[in-house]
């Protein structure tokens, strides 16, 4: 069973933008990264995932629950990280946060949480409350709550965005312990591709609500070559072969299927961040 599947989905939101989705699977205990610039429609997809809005087709699974089965038992089994507010009053105490969640998760685990607050040292006196909290600190007590309750799929969206290196590295450790136990996986967005690199088996590209592509890391980095030389020596690539192009006065390099690459070509590992630059460029350019 895989922790989230969806297939031929669509959604329109305005006048202008329809997401579509043919197909992202992601199995049990993995990590994917869900990556595209802003209003590529990282955060519909998230939401149509949670049942925030309304699909217009196709279908969607999560934990194995399909849109008739989908309830509040499966969301139980979610946590999600949506933003740094996550909807609790600036002005409850981070002490009370607990009893909040007590009365909304059925396996929620006070202990646990305590013990959140405490390796991530959320403050959480008496006075404490949580609009005091630093931006990091919200992102660590959304963490802490999504962490509490039993989840067996964790939803960050641009959680980590605007965080300072730190506390991303922090999260970024959390994300593999959490999926070290087999039933375990993660869907994050996130604009910070390099941290994503660290720590994701798959990667999802979104661009223009469309699914660019959908593949295993390791599987894309086996795929493609980082290939540089002069603009005349690209152009002998077949453009079939080739994601990605750009150039200079000093020179071009593209993103190009390793089947292409010829001996004797200036040919490396290409950085996830460079190949999703190129992609986007190539797009926009055509």
């Amino acid at each position: 069973m895989n922790a989230i599947e969806i297939r031929n989905v669509s959604k329109k939101q305005g006048e202008f933008f329809e997401l579509k989705c043919e197909e992202l699977i992601l199995p049990r205990g993995c990590i994917m990264g869900l990556v595209g610039k802003n209003g590529a429609g990282k955060s519909t997809l998230i939401h149509l995932l949670l049942g925030m809005i309304r699909k217009d087709g196709g279908e969607i699974s999560l934990l194995g629950a399909g849109d008739a089965a989908r309830h509040k038992e499966t969301l139980e089994e979610v946590g999600v990280v949506l933003d740094y507010a996550a909807g609790i009053p600036g002005i409850m105490k981070v002490t009370q946060v607990s009893g909040l969640m007590r009365g909304i998760y059925k396996h929620w685990d006070s202990e646990a949480f305590d013990g959140y607050l405490n390796r991530f040292e959320i403050p959480h006196s008496k006075k404490s409350r949580v609009g005091h909290l630093s931006r990091g600190m919200l992102v660590k007590l959304n963490l802490a709550i999504a962490l509490s309750h039993g989840a067996k799929l964790l939803i960050l969206d641009e959680a980590t965005n605007g965080l300072d290196a730190l506390v991303r590295d922090e999260v970024i450790d959390l994300l593999m312990e959490f999926t070290r136990e087999e039933d375990r996986s993660v869907l994050i967005s996130s604009h910070m591709i390099g941290d994503l690199e660290k720590i994701c088996d798959y990667v999802a590209f979104l661009r223009a609500g469309k699914l660019a592509l959908c593949e295993e890391k390791d599987q894309l980095r086996e795929r493609y070559l980082l290939v540089r030389g002069t603009a005349e020596q690209l152009a002998q690539i077949p453009d079939e072969a080739v994601l990605g192009r750009r150039g200079n006065a000093f020179g071009a390099e593209a993103i190009v299927e390793r089947t292409a690459v010829t001996q004797g070509m200036d040919a490396a590992p290409v950085p996830l961040e460079e190949l999703f630059i190129m992609m986007e460029k190539e797009a926009s350019a055509s």
